[in-house]
């Protein structure tokens, strides 16, 4: 779990590393646009990691489902940033 855990978290950065640079060199404003994108993704993974927290907390067989959906959920509502955040991670 760890290992796939780790492997979801540099996926995650190279994909913001790549996409900074596709914001700047596309973006009217890309300080502005570009920054909030990457700060809703960073909240997106925020809200994916506090519900696996929570889930191992927890520690109720069965209750996976509700605690993937609930950080999916958290982290899509936050924006483009946070649901590119949430498909990345699954």
């Amino acid at each position: 779990l760890r290992v796939r855990l780790g492997q979801g978290i540099m996926r995650l950065c190279i994909c913001f590393v790549l996409l900074s640079v596709v914001l700047y060199a596309s973006a009217d404003n890309p300080f502005s646009s570009g920054f909030k994108f990457i700060r809703d993704a960073a909240g997106g993974a925020r809200d994916m990691w506090r519900a696996y927290r929570d889930m191992r907390e927890a520690n109720y067989i069965g209750a996976d489902k509700y605690f993937h959906a609930r950080g999916n959920y958290d982290a899509a509502r936050r924006g483009p940033g946070g649901a590119w955040a949430a498909k990345v991670i699954r």
